[in-house]
């Protein structure tokens, strides 16, 4: 495999040009990929050029950078989460045609929370997440919910910090965030108000396969005093996908699926 006169393979450097893309920067010029990948202009170019010839990249009109078609085909073909979203997807819209406000997926990624499906609709509470998007587990209630139920090692190493607050309600206490994991456990969702913004209030409940938490199911509502309100239909929401994903006797889905938000 050839090597940089650093020792650094291609693939590695074509991963940093891939790493470059985020949720808000969808489309870059050359030279922006070079200076998030850390790459020499010519390198950037001509690996940028490689990846377009095999659709894992795109030029647009403007010769802009965007990741290409076959990227998404490659990645979505053999997600390892595509059962699990496509699953949750059903849940997640019967959830939001009760609440109306934005819900969302998360999974654990090393220690950040990875969205993996979003629903919303125009003049819901602000949200911060998006598909693809990130945020640290001690901040929003899906990770506060897999931090919860995550490997003590992993626990350890996040309550060190450092912890990044985003309002002043953001939990950057070790003391105060173990206490607060404690009551998730207890409770069965967390209930964040004003932790990512200050408008919004963020709860979530654990996704159990196997005795597991896979995910976590979110909602973001408005932080008012209704917002408590909202957890019950998304408990049972959680506790229906949990069940789904728990069984393959035919019929069962949608059986649970229609009696997720009513309670049965």
């Amino acid at each position: 495999m050839a090597r940089s006169p650093d020792g650094e393979s291609v693939i590695t450097r074509a991963v940093r040009i891939l790493d470059a893309f985020g949720p808000e920067s969808t489309v870059l010029t050359l030279s922006e990929v070079s200076r998030r990948a850390r790459l020499p202009l010519a390198t950037t170019a001509r690996l940028v050029k490689e990846m377009t010839r095999h659709g894992l990249l795109d030029r647009d009109e403007q010769r802009q950078v965007l990741i290409g078609t076959r990227m998404w085909e490659l990645a979505e073909r053999a997600s390892p989460v595509k059962d699990l979203r496509e699953a949750a997807l059903q849940y997640m819209g019967d959830l939001h045609s009760v609440v109306g406000h934005s819900n969302q997926l998360g999974v654990m990624e090393g220690d950040e929370v990875l969205f993996v499906e979003r629903l919303t609709a125009p003049g819901s509470v602000v949200n911060v997440t998006r598909i693809a998007g990130r945020l640290p587990l001690h901040a929003s209630s899906a990770g506060l919910v897999l931090l919860a139920h995550a490997p003590g090692q992993r626990q350890e190493r996040v309550l060190e910090g450092p912890l990044a607050a985003y309002t002043p309600h953001t939990l950057v206490d070790g003391r105060a965030l173990r206490a607060e994991m404690a009551e998730v456990r207890r409770r069965g969702f967390a209930f964040c108000p004003g932790h990512i913004h200050t408008d919004a209030t963020g709860i979530a409940v654990p996704v159990r396969q196997d005795g597991r938490v896979v995910a976590a199911l979110g909602l973001v509502v408005p932080n008012d005093e209704a917002a408590w309100t909202f957890s019950r239909p998304l408990v049972l929401a959680g506790l229906a996908l949990g069940r789904v994903l728990n069984t393959a006797g035919p019929g069962t889905e949608e059986q649970v699926r229609r009696s997720a938000l009513s309670g049965g």
